[in-house]
């Protein structure tokens, strides 16, 4: 079956059931969605209008001012009055039978001139049943088609995919995500958030959703705050000098956060970075968080989430093994100075030849695409043997030491010596191994709030009724 086919099949399907009624509003991009449903036929059952607003004052005028328009908060004010006129002009003297549903897009596509980016925010604020309580989907895309013609189509196929998920798989969270690429694939639209909220969705834990972008390669990242809240990453990087720190987090250790906190002291020292807020992320990746398996626990993702965010951690998750992708990534959507965080072990291991085998240039080519745009390494020492490790007194293969000296000679290596000399032992391995034992000496090792946090939720196996 081609693509328009199946797409029509959806919209079809929603016209030709009459529980569901409302409105497709839609800016920047025409009326893509809307003319499925037309086109289908029987769109009298499901349209009770279609709109567009252009014009910066008309779209004011009937949504109110906006900093943004392609924005999440003009989407939001979209959703919300659109539903709300549904209920005010029909829930008199249709409201018994139907369901309600206002859909909404604001988008820029490609550009006459072109060199924009080309994405947007699209949702749906919807009843599942007749007077019920609304729920909401709302997500955010990037169109990668290189022509405005199909962009719009794919944004037309993702939205008639996102009502219908949101009609008939509303009460299966995570197969509604895994349909909203139907017919699509990812080197088309990327989906880089998505935010369920509503009474249909109450139970659901947006990271988990978030988790579920990365893992089905919908987007390379997704992003959440401390505060639980799933983030759109161009927004929350957009201008800011950004500091990473890529681990396992299981758990969150001391070494961690000092790990930070010294480098963002030297990282506040560049001149580059002056007057720039500074955005501390830790990075959790899919390899981690698959740990040589093909599936991730979820509630090991949970706790070591919820303890980033006792923290007051960003927390970044990414399908990018290699460092230069995620340089990649963040230098997209940044023009401020980027820093990574590491140990001197991870500094060490990019000296591996054979992880970067996939590159024709080779390691020459990974650091080539690592270190452009200024970037550092920030890299705190270990201890060896008793004895400390730092980026000058390291070394790495005969045949790479002249690489490696140039490297740090040009600045590329920033030293972290304003580090806790009695923090050098931690390793988050043993504070892993001694939680589920009699040993409580793991809670020195680690943040008190995150001490508190594995006592209470029981977390890696420890036993709350211990005395």
């Amino acid at each position: 079956m081609e693509a328009g086919a199946d797409t029509l099949q959806k919209a079809l399907q929603i016209n030709l059931d009459l529980r569901w009624y409302g409105t497709i509003a839609e800016i920047g991009a025409g009326q893509e969605v809307a003319r499925w449903f037309f086109r289908a036929g029987g769109a009298a059952g499901t349209v009770a209008k279609s709109m567009s607003a252009y014009d910066m004052a008309v779209s004011d005028a009937v949504y109110g001012k906006s900093d943004r328009y392609v924005s999440k908060g003009r989407l939001q004010a979209m959703l919300d009055r659109e539903f709300q006129l549904n209920l005010d002009r029909l829930s008199d003297e249709r409201g018994d039978e139907t369901a309600f549903f206002a859909f909404a897009d604001t988008v820029v596509a490609r550009s006459y001139r072109g060199g924009n980016e080309c994405h947007g925010w699209m949702g749906v604020k919807f009843q599942s049943h007749p007077r019920d309580e609304p729920s909401q989907i709302v997500l955010h895309v990037r169109m990668l088609d290189g022509e405005a013609a199909q962009q719009q189509e794919a944004l037309g196929v993702v939205g008639v995919n996102l009502l219908h998920a949101a009609f008939f798989e509303h009460h299966e969270p995570e197969r509604l995500i895994e349909r909203l690429l139907d017919q699509l694939t990812t080197g088309r639209i990327e989906i880089d958030m998505v935010e369920l909220k509503g009474i249909e969705f109450r139970a659901v834990d947006n990271r988990l959703m978030a988790l579920k972008l990365v893992q089905l390669g919908l987007s390379g990242a997704a992003m959440f705050g401390a505060d639980r809240q799933v983030l759109q990453p161009s927004e929350v990087l957009r201008k800011k000098a950004i500091l990473v720190e890529r681990g396992s987090f299981r758990p969150p250790t001391v070494v961690n956060l000092d790990m930070l906190e010294a480098a963002r002291a030297k990282f506040e020292d560049d001149p580059a970075v002056a007057g720039r807020e500074i955005l501390m992320l830790t990075e959790l990746t899919m390899a981690n968080l698959r740990a040589g398996g093909d599936t991730v626990d979820r509630r090991d993702f949970l706790a070591r989430a919820d303890l980033l965010s006792a923290c007051g951690m960003t927390v970044l998750i990414s399908d990018f093994l290699a460092y230069h992708r995620l340089a990649a990534y963040l230098a997209w959507r940044t023009d401020g100075r980027i820093g990574m965080v590491m140990g001197v072990p991870s500094l060490l291991s990019l000296f591996d030849e054979a992880d970067h085998a996939d590159l024709p240039g080779g390691i020459l080519e990974s650091f080539g695409r690592l270190f452009k745009n200024h970037l550092r390494l920030f890299v705190y020492p270990m201890l060896r043997n008793r004895e400390v490790v730092t980026v000058e007194t390291a070394s790495v293969a005969a045949e790479l030491q002249p690489l490696y000296e140039y490297l740090s000679r040009r600045g590329s290596f920033v030293g972290l010596d304003n580090y806790k000399p009695d923090y050098l032992p931690i390793l988050s391995r043993d504070v892993l191994e001694r939680i589920p034992t009699d040993d409580d000496g793991w809670e020195s090792m680690v943040p008190a709030e995150v001490c508190e946090l594995i006592k209470k939720r029981g977390f890696f196996g420890y036993q709350k009724a211990r005395g």
